[in-house]
């Protein structure tokens, strides 16, 4: 409704807006009055966390407390760090002050233009000596909702009731012998039976915004994993396809699944703020099943520029390869001049 409308009503219902507190106003709890949400539809309980749009800034602590005369000085060395890591935007720089002393607080905030940048900024600098008496800690600012989250008393971890899963496999006993296939169109992803003998297809499963750049099968197609800013998730069934993990892989842009299903390999290539320097890729091996990290390789695009053609920013895509059967035993990592076979009993 149009304010006018609204201030006409209110004057025929003899309403003074300026004597209304609209923040005391309080629906009850659930109650949506018939009005559905914009997001309905696209949030889901289900999904991955979004993106809180902090993603950009870092919070550096254990700087040295200062009084306004050194206020200047200080802010200045800081942007002589961090300028060599990325872009600060104009005014990114904010260092809280106390109210009743006018000294620091020893922490400040840093915007960069890109999470990326961020990124690399909080990792290069993450136990940084500015002196014997100052070692940086350094945090995403975005990580501070889970650390403000941890109760301060330690609770007993409560134990779950057995509740068997679906079969994953049970697309294989289709009484059709039909295969499933996976699409993307705008902002759908959809899984249809493939029916050749009869040249159509059935839905098996639609969701919109299920995903933020691809999805892929699995190599036994167990699994369907989609891909986010925040990582990775696999999802799995017939016809429900539940979220059944996450890994926590910022910026992913490339996944592999071991032929066994046993593990996944996530794939991070940032650009360096420094045309001149190398790119920097992060290559995590995580248990599919856990979703524990198992492995992590970090170095510079040359490192990883073997593997065939084709690739991402430098880096060719896969750099691994499996061996050991369907037990998934043995990896090889290809890097420049290198083969290292790693076993997966001890990730050695």
């Amino acid at each position: 409704m149009a304010n006018i409308d609204i201030d006409s009503r209110a004057a025929q219902l003899g309403i003074d807006w300026s004597q209304v507190n609209l923040d005391s106003i309080h629906l009850p709890p659930g109650e949506d009055f018939g009005i559905q949400s914009d997001d309905e539809g696209v949030y889901h309980d289900d999904q991955l966390e979004f993106d809180t749009g902090f993603g950009n800034i870092i919070v550096v602590d254990n700087l040295p407390v200062v009084p306004k005369a050194k206020f200047e000085k200080l802010e200045n060395v800081l942007k002589k760090i961090y300028n060599q890591l990325g872009v600060i935007k104009e005014n990114g720089l904010w260092m809280p002050v106390d109210p009743d002393t006018g000294v620091t607080l020893g922490y400040c905030f840093i915007e960069f233009n890109t999470p990326q940048e961020a990124q690399n900024a909080k990792e290069k600098t993450h136990g940084y000596k500015l002196d014997k008496s100052h070692i940086f800690a350094v945090n995403m600012f975005d990580d501070f909702d889970r650390l403000m989250n941890v109760k301060e008393e330690w609770e007993a971890p409560q134990t779950k009731p057995y509740v068997p899963g679906e079969n994953l496999q049970k697309w294989l006993t289709d009484e059709k012998a039909r295969d499933q296939l996976v699409i993307r169109s705008g902002p759908d992803t959809e899984v249809l039976w493939n029916d050749p003998r009869q040249k159509n297809t059935e839905p098996v499963h639609k969701r919109p915004y299920w995903t933020e750049s691809y999805v892929q099968w699995s190599p036994l197609g167990t699994y369907l994993v989609t891909l986010h800013k925040q990582g990775a998730a696999v999802w799995g069934g017939a016809d429900t396809f539940t979220r059944l993990m996450r890994y926590q892989h910022n910026m992913v842009k490339l996944v592999d699944f071991s032929p066994g299903e046993k593990y996944l390999v996530t794939y991070h290539s940032q650009e360096p703020s420094n045309p001149r320097d190398a790119s920097k890729v992060e290559i995590k091996v995580f248990d599919v099943r856990t979703g524990r990290m198992m492995r992590d390789f970090k170095g510079s695009a040359d490192e990883f520029s073997i593997g065939g053609p084709g690739g991402v920013a430098g880096a060719s895509w896969p750099v691994f390869r499996w061996g050991g059967g369907k037990d998934d035993k043995y990896f090889a990592k290809l890097s420049k001049n290198t083969i290292s076979v790693y076993e997966t009993e001890t990730f050695a």
